[in-house]
């Protein structure tokens, strides 16, 4: 009796059409397909690392940081241009 029946879905997708408009919905659809395809690679890849991080004989490529450790990030000053100025 309080199944969902076929009218219920034809009345959403009403609703959906009258307050996004024909145009945005295949752009709605389309990014919400990429966010689900990112959501599903973010997934299987946090399950393949936890596979591997039992795994003592896969060496970790990326080495852990401590708090005393130098990072260098952006440009070497010795290989940018330096620019004269006019006297």
């Amino acid at each position: 009796m309080n199944a969902l029946q076929p009218w219920h879905i034809v009345l959403v997708v009403l609703v959906f059409l009258i307050l996004f408009g024909s145009r945005k919905l295949p752009d709605a659809a389309r990014g919400l397909g990429r966010s689900m395809r990112i959501f599903k690679s973010e997934i299987s890849e946090m399950n393949n690392d936890d596979k591997t991080a039992g795994d003592p004989a896969q060496p970790n490529s990326h080495p852990a940081l401590n708090s005393g450790d130098a990072v260098r990030t952006g440009t070497d000053p010795e290989h940018t241009s330096r620019t004269q100025r006019p006297a």
